[in-house]
């Protein structure tokens, strides 16, 4: 299946500064029973988001109409906890097309590539900077640059590098989920394949 291209995203936010928040808060266990990734985005943060009787909770950042946008702006270590691939599936179902925090847990991130979320580390101090503008300027925007591998804070000129793999970028540019970078590949399997055995 073929993910959404992802190059220069430009973006009010939406933050979230509580810190090591797990994959059981984003997407509580009990929604995880389809297995097509639409339909999580309702769901998300759900025991945040709604009381039991399924009124919103006001204080709730995703319930502010104050902020809203395409980039979540997370605390230190997003993501950690089980493995579940249904957390990148409802955050980018809600509508969010990046992550930006100091530290993802490993699986998460790359559950989160692999489903066209990019999560973007940066700094500790870039990411308090990002807040504080973001509490002063809830419209506050982000620049995401993901050719050059880049991010600003817009309102005060900031710019950070971020890492991400050469495979995973490419992938992200050009739209493609793993199966389809390989069929890009098909030539060159071939031939590799004709080489292989005129030699043997």
């Amino acid at each position: 299946m073929s993910i959404e291209k992802f190059n220069i995203l430009e973006s009010s936010c939406v933050p979230l500064p509580t810190e090591n928040v797990d994959t059981d808060q984003i997407i509580p266990a009990r929604y995880l029973k389809a297995t097509s990734r639409e339909g999580f985005g309702g769901n998300l943060f759900r025991d945040w988001r709604f009381h039991k009787d399924n009124t919103p909770i006001e204080n709730f950042v995703l319930n502010n109409p104050a902020y809203g946008g395409e980039i979540l702006v997370a605390g230190k270590n997003f993501g950690s906890g089980s493995s579940r691939e249904h957390a990148a599936w409802a955050i980018f179902d809600y509508g969010f097309r990046a992550v930006v925090s100091s530290f993802f847990a490993d699986i998460f991130k790359n559950n989160a590539l692999n489903n066209g979320l990019l999560p973007v580390q940066v700094s500790e101090s870039f990411l308090k900077n990002i807040f504080r503008e973001l509490e002063n300027n809830p419209s506050a925007t982000l620049q995401i640059d993901l050719e050059n591998q880049t991010i600003e804070l817009q309102a005060i000129s900031e710019v950070q590098s971020f890492e991400i793999s050469t495979y995973k970028k490419t992938c992200l540019l050009n739209g493609y989920d793993d199966v389809d970078f390989l069929l890009g590949q098909k030539e060159k399997i071939m031939a590799f394949e004709q080489r292989k055995d005129k030699m043997t």
